[in-house]
């Protein structure tokens, strides 16, 4: 019996390792089922073993354990009933193994799957963090363009500002100068029309004779006059050329009493020039030009001494000053 049990556990192990290829200390051992034993039959029956024939019956428990082919022993025997034993053993052994292959199939399936969803979960919130950056990134950037745009707004707007100010103050400065330069032409015109007046006036009015020296002056009193002097004497030697003060027409031309010798020039104006004391007359009528030679210095009439009376009589009135009129006409006696 002992024997017997000996090699019942060389075979277990055998067809154990045969089954699964494998045999480690931490795996547990798959279940074996053993048939019931009679004790009454130790010594007879199949599983009855002689001394003698030890040896005999190990020989195919270790050949089946290193997997080479043992002689199919005769039916009936002792080794039919190892063999039986084996392949109930392997029967046994195959349906856990498989149950094995497919809890490890079924981990390696669920790690798989484990894998996936964390695999997913990351990519998922790889995407989540990546569309939060791209979000904040585009509201930045909107927010940083949207200031960049009110910037050059409020820039374009100073500078139309400015622009405007800048194109008033030249309006303004371009006026001023119009007005200056106006103003400017105007007193040019006004000075070019006085010295064109005085031009004129030296051109058209000239003194009555070239060479001479007042005696006289209009309103002095004396014995030689009833009641005050009508005009101015300019003492000039007998014969001195007397001059047209300007151009007009003579009305009158001869003897005037105590004017003596008298000639009467009438002015574009109307204002009447006597030319008195005469000593000779060279134009008695028609017109005269300024400057022309119209008599000569004499001593004619009541006088004390040769000398040119001159009367200036505006409009054929009353006379005035003839030297205050000279001089209003340019001139300087």
């Amino acid at each position: 019996m002992a024997r017997g049990g000996a090699a019942l556990g060389v075979g277990v192990i055998a067809a154990v390792g045969a089954g699964s290829g494998v045999a480690t200390a931490q795996e547990r051992p798959a279940p074996i089922t053993v048939p019931d034993v009679d004790p009454t039959a130790a010594t007879a029956g199949p599983y009855a073993v002689d001394d003698d024939e030890v040896p005999a019956a190990e020989t195919p428990v270790a050949e089946a354990a290193s997997g080479s082919e043992a002689p199919a022993p005769a039916q009936g025997g002792p080794s039919d009933a190892g063999e039986a034993l084996r392949a109930r053993i392997l029967q046994q052994a195959e349906p856990h193994s498989a149950a094995q292959e497919r809890a490890a199939a079924d981990a390696q399936r669920m790690a798989a799957a484990k894998a996936r969803a964390a695999a997913t979960h990351t990519t998922q919130r790889a995407a989540h963090t990546a569309q939060n950056q791209a979000q904040h990134t585009a509201q930045n950037q909107a927010q940083h363009t949207a200031q960049n745009q009110a910037h050059s707004v409020a820039s374009a707007t100073d500078a139309a500002n400015a622009a405007g100010a800048a194109n008033a103050a030249a309006a303004h400065g371009a006026a001023v100068q119009k007005a200056a330069a106006k103003a400017t032409g105007k007193a040019q015109a006004e000075a070019r029309r006085a010295a064109e007046r005085i031009t004129r006036a030296k051109h058209r009015y000239v003194l009555p004779v070239s060479s001479y020296r007042i005696t006289a002056r209009y309103g002095q009193h004396g014995g030689m006059w009833s009641h005050r002097h009508t005009g101015t004497d300019f003492a000039a030697p007998t014969g001195s050329p007397v001059k047209a003060v300007s151009g007009g027409r003579i009305t009158h031309a001869g003897w005037a009493g105590s004017y003596g010798y008298r000639i009467v020039l009438r002015l574009d104006d109307g204002t009447e020039l006597w030319f008195c004391h005469l000593s000779s007359m060279v134009r008695t009528q028609g017109k005269v030009v300024p400057g022309q030679v119209i008599g000569r210095v004499g001593a004619t009439g009541n006088v004390t001494g040769a000398h040119l009376h001159l009367e200036v009589r505006q409009h054929g009135g009353h006379p005035v000053d003839p030297l205050h009129w000279l001089r209003s006409k340019g001139l300087h006696p």
